[in-house]
């Protein structure tokens, strides 16, 4: 994949935050969402065309944003499309810089890198809608897909990517896990289904080539016997039956300022954020 210096990547991710990282709840700060929609659109726009994938909330008509990229012609089995998706709004009254402007930073940067030199499958980037509102965009995306019967080698959700806390006793859990893993906040979690774990070795391989520890979690069950893990978009698409993960640095359970007006941009660790790119870069790229 494209050998792009740390400082490029990381430079662009900073100007990409300043820009989404704002009030952008769809209905108490829409003008803001309209505005991160747009940026969101015209810079995938640049690598292919966007289509729209439109559903209704309450008489009220959002968007998902989708940009499809070719994959290296190989293997047949190899046809169906990793979907990476992230999801752009926001909760009321929070900047939403970690919760989740770095998971659409780094959906950018996965799409600019992808279009730069073609991944092993199909690429399919998806900004999702609706998140912060109980999963409503990437549900309803999810559901057409199984409806069309469209097949997904794996789906990825980028959720909150970019606190870090290196500190002892900085890491909580869910009941249980505490005796597995870390006390410190200083990695990245992936969290799969069953059918996923390949995956998460190869893509946990990379990111930690990338210089970022990294864990892993794989749950049967679609993830109920642990309901933290189904906070995210991955969640739908488990229900659906597909193979999906979550990336993410675990949220209220590390990061301070989940869901507040202090989930700034200084707040967050930028050259951990710069890893975990750099490491779905390389991970997602060679993903067989």
């Amino acid at each position: 994949m494209p050998n792009y210096s740390s400082l490029d990547l990381k430079e662009r991710l900073i100007t990409h935050l300043g820009q989404i990282v704002r009030g952008r709840d769809p209905y108490i700060a829409s003008g803001g969402h309209l505005y991160v929609q747009e940026y969101i659109r015209q810079e995938l726009e640049q690598w292919g065309s966007v289509e729209i994938h439109e559903f209704q909330v309450s008489g009220k008509t959002h968007y998902n944003l989708i940009l499809n990229l070719p994959g290296k012609e190989a293997k047949p089995q190899q046809f169906a499309p990793i979907l990476i998706g992230a999801h752009y709004d926001a909760v009321p009254g929070s900047p939403g810089a970690d919760d989740n402007a770095t998971g659409v930073v780094v959906l950018l940067e996965l799409a600019r890198a992808f279009a730069t030199q073609a991944p092993t499958h199909p690429v399919r980037l998806v900004a999702f809608d609706m998140e912060e509102y109980g999963l409503l965009g990437s549900a309803a995306y999810a559901a057409y897909l199984k409806e069309q019967q469209q097949p997904l080698r794996l789906m990825l959700s980028l959720e909150m990517l970019g606190y870090c806390d290196r500190t002892p006793n900085s890491q909580t859990y869910p009941p249980g896990l505490k005796y597995f893993y870390p006390n410190q906040g200083d990695f990245i979690t992936l969290v799969g289904n069953l059918t996923t774990i390949l995956d998460l070795r190869h893509l946990a391989r990379r990111i930690r080539q990338a210089g970022i520890p990294c864990q892993c979690l794989p749950l049967p069950s679609r993830g109920i016997i642990v309901r933290e893990t189904r906070f995210s978009d991955h969640a739908p698409f488990w229900d659906q039956g597909y193979r999906a993960l979550m990336v993410t640095d675990t949220a209220f359970l590390r990061n301070p300022h989940y869901h507040k007006p202090s989930d700034r941009i200084d707040t967050l660790d930028l050259d951990f954020l710069t890893g975990v790119c750099r490491g779905l870069i390389a991970g997602v790229g060679n993903l067989v």
